[in-house]
């Protein structure tokens, strides 16, 4: 079952090919034109100039062939060579049918399933999620689960930030804060002091909350700028924590389950889920191996006391301006810092390590990275060092980068006050915004306060979500909640109140008795919504190519306007024959199945009422 843009684009293929040109001059899509044709080819004007023929006789060919298509009404060549083409009702009537009886709404599965790995959302131990993960969280998952509706087998990873300089900073102030260096843990070794010691530091952190990692750590940050001998400390205890040592493996561990259950939380309540919770320090114990294989290979080269892989190709170079004024030409991308002169391990040599660990546990074809657009230099010095140590097949990495979302100053959004909003505020006064435009409409005033309250929570985080995904995610976009949560205009809340309203109408079809039939097409407003209904394949495969969900945003869009449109023109339950009542009930049921499916493919869920 083939939607109908591409099996006429198969058609017309064969009709160039016939005509001894290339077949991919018969790609055919969606009119410009609707109100002269359903479908357009512009492929003989490419053909001529390629050929050096006359575009309308190369055309005029193709259209003798795509006349004898039982599915087209006409086929008819406009101005210098332009292919219309107008499906026949009957047509349409056969490929409603089809979506209606299929599950998947007219999505075709891939030929070729593939493993894929989604690194996306990026949190970290002892830090809220902030509206800076906002767009990470919301493009990861729906990327995970257009590539899972497709057909791939998916795992989205949080790739959990919980390894590093930090975590030394603040077991040294949370075990200062807390006494746990007062007798029970020896500084020196990071174990613990006597029989006793592990179940006191158990006792100790037993109450430890995120807000106390929040607020301990910018606290530890700033000390470290200015209190040598504190920096000291916390250098050594990540050295030991990194070094297995029991009791800072064991106040680190308590760090991550508290950093997690609150992390989890915030991402229940946007509707993001993960496979997996693997972190930073899940690839540690690979690096002491994969610096030994990366030397045997000859990638690390030693620079300034530091061990480095050149990821730059022989030649490849930038311009370079120095602090005297002149301009040299260095190595570009620039080499990957793989040890630190210090002998440390830095943040490219666990990602390197990461993807390794990847390889091994899952290997999966293709990983992409939803992180943020500036990181862009970061991955390609990364992905190459992966090309080149073999942990990953050349094009296996790709980094799904993302622009800001941005307040009225046209700056990354901030609070009034100046600074980072959290992402659990930011949803807050979501919930809030829609509780008031739902009180404004005059909607779920009859429902308990439970059922209201869930109705603002899934209103409020569509208004985000639509927000974000209606805009490719390599723009930036300004943040403006108030057009956000409207229930007019491109909104999530929009798409809600379309969704709502069908199912309002399938209860009364059901109270009255009145049973789906089979769909004969016929009025422009029943083909329009049907030719809607086709293009969600397209749809689909231009997000999945394109690592870009905008592309179900606007189809999700436009369905519920053309079905407006369609409710307006054409009466359903009041249609006097009964067989038109069942064909546009069905169509009805048709256009729900495949909006909630787009609006799944969002992360959005629609409520069964307003």
């Amino acid at each position: 079952m083939s939607d109908l843009k591409r099996s006429l684009s198969e058609v017309a293929a064969a009709a160039f090919q016939a005509a001894g040109l290339s077949p991919d001059f018969g790609r055919v899509t969606a009119s410009d034109r609707p109100d002269l044709a359903d479908f357009q080819c512009n492929g003989a004007l490419a053909a001529a100039k390629s050929a050096k023929r006359n575009p309308r006789e190369i055309a005029e060919q193709v259209v003798e062939v795509l006349k004898t298509d039982p599915r087209l009404a006409s086929a008819e060549i406009a101005g210098a060579g332009f292919i219309n083409m107008r499906v026949s009702d009957e047509a349409l009537s056969v490929r409603a049918r089809e979506i209606a009886a299929d599950p998947r709404a007219g999505a075709e599965p891939l030929p070729a399933p593939r493993r894929v790995l989604v690194d996306y959302a990026g949190p970290n131990v002892a830090k809220p999620m902030h509206v800076g993960h906002l767009r990470a969280s919301i493009i990861g998952e729906s990327i995970k689960r257009l590539y899972r509706f497709r057909g791939d087998q998916v795992l989205g990873d949080a790739h959990f930030g919980d390894w590093g300089f930090q975590m030394g900073l603040l077991i040294v102030s949370v075990g200062d804060e807390r006494g746990l260096f007062d007798g029970w843990i020896s500084e020196a070794t990071g174990q613990f002091v006597g029989d006793e010691a592990s179940a006191q530091v158990h006792l100790q952190l037993l109450d430890l909350g995120l807000e106390d990692l929040d607020r301990a750590y910018p606290l530890a940050a700033a000390q470290a700028k200015t209190d040598d001998a504190f920096r000291d400390r916390a250098r050594r205890a990540t050295a030991l924590l990194q070094g297995g040592a029991d009791a800072y493996r064991a106040i680190w561990t308590r760090f991550v389950e508290v950093s997690r259950v609150a992390l989890e939380r915030e991402f229940h309540a946007l509707g993001v889920d993960f496979d997996l919770w693997k972190g930073e320090s899940d690839a540690n114990d690979l690096i002491p191996g994969m610096i030994a294989e990366l030397e045997a290979k000859g990638l690390l080269v030693d620079d300034q006391g530091a061990r480095i892989v050149r990821v730059a190709r022989p030649g490849e170079t930038k311009k370079k301006k120095l602090p005297d004024g002149s301009v040299v030409e260095v190595e570009s991308p620039d080499p990957l810092l793989v040890v630190s002169s210090e002998g440390s391990a830095m943040y490219g040599t666990t990602d390197l390590a990461t993807i390794l660990d990847r390889r091994q546990s899952f290997d999966p074809h293709l990983v992409l990275y939803c992180v943020d657009q500036r990181q862009a230099d970061h991955f390609e010095q990364v992905f190459r060092a992966a090309y080149l140590a073999g942990y990953a097949e050349p094009g296996g990495l790709e980094h799904i980068g993302f622009g800001t979302m941005n307040g009225a100053d046209g700056k990354p959004f901030k609070t009034r006050a100046g600074g980072v909003l959290k992402l659990h505020d930011l949803i807050e006064m979501a919930r809030e915004k829609a509780r008031e435009r739902l009180r404004e409409a005059g909607l779920g005033a009859d429902l308990t306060p439970e059922v209201f309250e869930d109705i603002a929570h899934k209103v409020g985080i569509a208004a985000l979500k639509f927000a974000d995904l209606q805009n490719f995610r390599g723009t930036s976009y300004v943040f403006d909640l108030d057009r956000f949560t409207s229930f007019e205009g491109k909104t999530g809340p929009y798409l809600l109140y379309q969704s709502v309203r069908i199912k309002s109408i399938l209860r009364k079809a059901t109270e009255q008795k009145v049973v789906s039939g089979p769909i004969v097409v016929g009025e422009p407003a029943e083909r329009d919504l049907t030719l809607l209904l086709d293009a969600f394949e397209g749809a689909l495969s231009e997000a999945y190519d394109k690592k870009a969900p905008n592309f179900i945003a606007e189809h999700a869009y436009k369905l519920a306007q053309t079905f407006s449109k369609f409710y307006a023109a054409c009466p359903i339950l009041s249609a006097d024959e009964p067989s038109v009542r069942a064909s546009r009930l069905a169509l009805a049921q048709t256009t729900l199945k495949q909006l909630e499916l787009a609006l799944d493919l969002l992360g959005i869920e629609a409520p069964e009422r307003m």
